[in-house]
């Protein structure tokens, strides 16, 4: 069973910055023989607040032929309130119904794939609660499946046991939840993405891959984190176990963000760095 993964897409009709990136994109995808794809979130610039960011890049994405599930991003259902732009339910009804279910699972060859929406993460709400529930019950129904789980937001960036990173990862709270469930189920794959780096590592006996964004790369806006900047995808092979392949995709441009953040996301920049 071939997976590709693609991650952080961020198209848009009306900030096209990225969509350059797609035409490359899909043309590999095309050629890989893959029986799955799944994207890790961040499909559009701002689907959070704008219907056709959605509608656009879904049809963007049905022009894969091989079958896709998503699971969304920050910047398609939301974040925390601090972003001011907080998922509510509002904007998960929007994502629901112009691109379907935020979390899912699929059975194929002897796994079970799962797909949470980790922008619910953090907040402690019914939303969250109900997620959590209906994960434990899919581990608990696998029947002997081996599993893998995407999500937009990674476990951790430096450490497992680091405290609150913001904006980047799974608060302390919520990820011991996910650490106990994981080591109570055979949970060989933990993928996302999110960060703008590509990266692969372990914890306990689950491999963590972070999946390389597909629009842009981030210069000096953020500080360093693990692994590489890259432009690509991620080729996830199951068998007994999973192999995977961070993949560097021909033709495809590694856009800089700290060159164009004024124009697709000023609200991301600090008022001395726009002043600057």
């Amino acid at each position: 069973m071939k997976i590709i993964q693609i991650t952080d897409t961020h198209f848009s009709p009306n900030k096209p910055h990225f969509n350059g990136n797609w035409a490359p994109l899909l043309s590999w995808i095309e050629e890989t023989g893959a029986d799955l794809i799944v994207h890790t979130g961040d499909l559009t610039v701002d689907g959070a607040d704008k219907d056709e960011d959605i509608t656009f890049s879904m049809d963007l994405m049905r022009q894969v032929s091989i079958p896709m599930l998503i699971v969304p991003g920050n910047h398609d259902v939301g974040h925390f309130g601090e972003t001011g732009q907080p998922v509510n339910a509002e904007r998960l009804a929007r994502w629901r119904s112009l691109a379907g279910d935020d979390r899912w699972l699929e059975d194929a060859a002897g796994w079970r794939f799962i797909g949470l929406n980790s922008l619910l993460l953090g907040h402690e709400d019914d939303e969250e609660e109900a997620q959590f529930e209906w994960l434990a019950k899919a581990f608990e129904d696998r029947a002997g499946r081996r599993v893998a789980l995407f999500a937009h937001k990674p476990l951790f960036v430096d450490a497992p046991d680091e405290g609150d990173t913001g904006y980047w990862s799974v608060r302390p709270a919520q990820r011991r939840r996910l650490y106990d469930l994981i080591s109570a189920h055979d949970v060989a794959l933990f993928a996302s993405g999110h960060l703008h780096w590509a990266w692969q590592g372990r914890f306990d006996n689950t491999q963590l891959t972070w999946g390389p964004s597909a629009a842009f790369i981030i210069d000096k806006m953020e500080r360093e984190m693990p692994g590489e900047r890259l432009i690509g995808a991620v080729v996830h092979q199951f068998d007994r176990s999973v192999e995977s392949e961070i993949v560097a995709v021909p033709g495809m441009t590694a856009y800089v963000l700290d060159d164009v953040v004024l124009e697709v996301y000023p609200q991301a920049v600090r008022p001395r760095e726009a002043v600057e």
